[in-house]
């Protein structure tokens, strides 16, 4: 270990084996060199990972009192907030120097909230929201957000490189949600233009494919494009185990909050949400969200 290296905890805790916590937790279990200790309601994933040395946690209360680090990738800030806050949850039942690590996208507010209280306790909370695709959780090659002091974020920057390729200090405690959810606000209304560019020229005889690889040479050319264009809306592909509207609308009420908080009227923001309801209103709320490309086709061919 040199000078400037943390060292490696002891035990690791992991609390969601969802789409994205899955492979994240796979990463950190082969590359880490710590013991890992998991929990989730479905026994599928906790299976898979039994082959990387894994092992299964009874409860958040069980793990909480016994790992050094815990990390958690659940699906909204509400369930984060419950599992911290919860009679059998990691608040009351926390070993102190314990340091938990949330990956999930969760509210500013509920984020230095917790953070508040996990330091009453003598434990920690920081934010490190996760960026980029399932794939790119696989491959260990995400981008993390982090909000936390330089202190801590020396400590856990060893653990999250096992499964990101781009990890930044974003400032105090909360300040990685901030990024994060502007990052995904900001993307779906890349997203909704490109929907409508592409519903405007395909009524005017241009076919998606190309229209869409040749804006990818001009200054039109973006992440957006090339990936939720180019691979979900010009094969017209909105798979269901993916990051749905519903997920999806979830972070950009984040957005929304912390714009109102702000004194800023996001009017570009508010327009997505719209879609997103519109989308939900016609059946695709578990579909991959970038499946509101469907509203500009549907109301081009009313």
């Amino acid at each position: 270990m040199t000078q400037n290296q943390s060292p490696t905890p002891r035990s690791i805790g992991f609390i969601g084996l969802g789409v994205m916590g899955e492979p994240i937790c796979r990463n950190l279990a082969s590359k880490s060199g710590a013991a890992v200790l998991v929990l989730d309601k479905d026994a599928a994933p906790l299976q898979r990972l039994a082959e990387q040395g894994v092992k299964a946690a009874s409860s958040a209360k069980e793990m909480a009192a016994s790992v050094d680090v815990l990390f958690l990738s659940l699906p909204s800030g509400e369930i984060v907030d419950e599992v911290c806050r919860g009679a059998e949850g990691i608040l009351a039942n926390g070993r102190r120097g314990l340091m938990a690590v949330d990956l999930s996208t969760t509210s500013v507010d509920v984020t230095r909230r917790l953070a508040a209280d996990f330091a009453q306790q003598g434990m920690a909370f920081i934010d490190a929201p996760v960026a980029r695709t399932r794939a790119a959780a696989e491959a260990g090659t995400l981008s993390v957000m982090v909000g936390a002091t330089p202190e801590q974020f020396e400590q856990v920057r060893p653990l999250i490189a096992t499964f990101a390729s781009d990890i930044a200090l974003c400032g105090a405690v909360g300040c990685g949600q901030v990024i994060k959810i502007l990052n995904n606000m900001v993307l779906f209304e890349i997203v909704a233009a490109l929907s409508e560019a592409k519903a405007i020229g395909e009524r005017s005889g241009v076919a998606v494919g190309t229209l869409f690889d040749v804006l990818s040479k001009g200054s039109a050319d973006s992440f957006a494009l090339r990936n939720h264009g180019m691979k979900a809306i010009v094969p017209d592909e909105f798979p269901l185990r993916a990051f749905s509207v519903d997920y999806a609308r979830k972070d950009l009420r984040y957005a929304l909050r912390l714009a109102s908080e702000c004194g800023v009227d996001a009017q570009g923001a508010q327009h997505v949400d719209a879609l997103f309801q519109s989308a939900i209103n016609a059946g695709d709320k578990d579909r991959y969200w970038p499946v509101i490309s469907r509203l500009f086709r549907s109301a081009a061919n009313a």
